[in-house]
């Protein structure tokens, strides 16, 4: 897929330009320290190339943990490595932040999702933002699926770019378009809803698709199994095409819990009092063995309840791939987690910042992040 946007690396003259940097610093953070530094660590290059040549930027960000919930944190943690020359907590403030700004200086403005205007695509906020500039750059695919002002409509009022990891994000997730043969594609996780596109689309693409996590209790039940207490989709799905294909692969064999405690079970021998939390050995096993002869491997989202401890069957896909020698994509934030929990986070071709981003982008080949700077000035 070629980009049809322009970079802002390749911008010849950047000093004293005032650009709004959105990017995606929506981390966790307890007791006031950032817990995972993920998406922070891969916008540094870009805060790093805008200072180097003498842009002022002002970075524009959110965070999810609350109406009140403030980048205060995250400007200090990014100051360790590049320094923030100033945070504006009170956006009325920032046109007098930006005057005072001198060439290479970085500023940060305080959580967009303070006021209503960012999520519902406000034309006024926008503009307000927009006048803070005089070029825009988006380097937040991890949320440029969502309609918000910053994403989608402050590129119609200034010049816009795509930062350098929005491009390599889609440079890099566009190779699953066109892949090396043999492809497995394996997503987990939860909201089949969500992810039937997804899956179809690959179905037609990959060798083999294997479904993980929830969305295999949904297929579990669609063949006629006992899923006990397990979770699967609020909403009917129907799966009677995906079913019957014969590239679907989901676990031969899952974790189950229930009032006699913790046990491994075939997939078809759960009882109605059991909740499926993991997959098994064998599907371990069986993941080990297309992984022998794999070329490409893309991967999204976990196959057990990680946050509660059933780990397993995720840690152990994550190490055969990462030994598999095959070319691979991995995406989603509980992926990633467990994934720069064990250490092994170098051993993958590519890991994307993106967790619905990379899903929507995976079943449509764009985002209106995408379309946004297709069509800016």
């Amino acid at each position: 897929m070629t980009a049809t946007f322009r970079k802002i690396s390749d911008e010849k003259d950047l000093r004293g330009k005032k650009v709004p940097l959105r990017l995606d610093l929506n981390v966790p953070i307890e007791n006031g320290a950032v817990r995972d530094d993920f998406r922070i660590r891969r916008s540094l290059p870009t805060l790093r190339m805008l200072r180097e040549r003498g842009a002022k930027t002002i970075v524009i960000s959110h965070i999810e943990s609350g109406p009140d919930a403030s980048l205060a944190a995250i400007a200090s943690y990014i100051s360790k490595s590049v320094e923030i020359n100033a945070f504006v907590p009170d956006r009325n403030a920032a046109q007098a932040a930006v005057d005072a700004m001198d060439d290479g200086d970085i500023i940060m403005l305080e959580n967009l999702r303070r006021d209503p205007g960012e999520k519902d695509n406000d034309p006024a906020f926008a503009a307000g933002l927009a006048r803070l500039a005089d070029c825009y750059v988006n380097d937040a695919f991890a949320v440029s699926h969502r309609e918000h002002a910053s994403i989608v409509s402050v590129p119609k009022l200034l010049p816009s770019f795509a930062g350098p990891l929005f491009a390599e994000e889609i440079e890099q997730l566009s190779k699953a378009f066109n892949p090396p043969h043999p492809f497995l594609f394996i997503i987990g996780g939860a909201k089949f809803d969500t992810k039937l596109p997804l899956i179809e689309r690959f179905l037609s693409i990959a060798d083999r698709v294997f479904v993980g996590g929830a969305l295999a209790n949904d297929i579990y039940k669609d063949k006629g199994y006992e899923v006990g207490v397990s979770v699967v989709s609020k909403n009917p799905v129907d799966l009677s095409a995906i079913e019957k294909n014969p590239k679907l692969l989901v676990p031969a064999d899952a974790v189950a819990v229930g009032p006699s405690g913790k046990a491994m079970k075939s997939a078809d021998q759960v009882s109605a009092d059991e909740k499926i939390l993991d997959s098994g050995p064998q599907a371990a096993r069986d993941l080990s063995n297309i992984l022998k002869t794999a070329k490409f491997v893309v991967w999204n989202g976990p196959l057990g309840e990680y946050e509660k401890g059933f780990v397993q069957g995720t840690e152990d896909l994550a190490k055969a791939i990462a030994e598999s020698g095959a070319a691979s994509i991995i995406g989603g934030g509980d992926t990633i987690a467990v994934v720069a929990k064990m250490g092994i986070l170098e051993k993958f071709t590519f890991a994307s910042t993106g967790g619905g981003a990379m899903i929507e982008f995976l079943a449509k080949g764009t985002l209106p992040g995408i379309e946004a700077l297709k069509f800016a000035h």
